[in-house]
């Protein structure tokens, strides 16, 4: 079943990474207004992410440390759906929805605090500037 879910993403673009997650436990999005990839996105992934998602390592083919290269599909699809942040695959795996696919990886770092995912989340919300 896994293995038709997976060629049904890669044939139709969709991303089902955390497709079985329970929106409900992501925390809600900030209420900051004009968040910006190079103020507040890109110090976070920094710290967290570009280790394995930047310009030496792109892991999954997820590359986080460049506006451009963050909206760019991954391996899996698409990753930030702008202005739906709890259909982002993004948020599911840094929120650590689905422990497959928490972001990061247990023992490659520290998760996200709720401030920093609630930016992340009003950073795609409007519009991942």
């Amino acid at each position: 079943m896994k293995s038709l879910i997976l060629l049904a993403s890669v044939i139709g673009g969709l991303n089902v990474v955390g497709a079985d997650v329970d929106v409900s436990k992501i925390p809600p999005a900030s209420a900051r207004k004009d968040v910006t990839f190079a103020k507040d996105i890109l110090p976070i992934f920094e710290k967290s992410c570009v280790k394995c998602h930047g310009a030496e390592k792109q892991k999954g083919k997820l590359r986080l440390d460049t506006l451009e290269a963050a909206l760019k599909e991954s391996s899996s699809g698409a990753t930030i759906i702008k202005g739906d942040s709890a259909k982002s695959a993004l948020v599911h795996s840094i929120a650590q929805l689905d422990p497959d696919a928490a972001m990061p990886p247990e023992g490659k770092g520290e998760p996200l605090t709720k401030d920093q995912i609630g930016l992340v989340r009003a950073w795609i919300d409007q519009g991942a500037k």
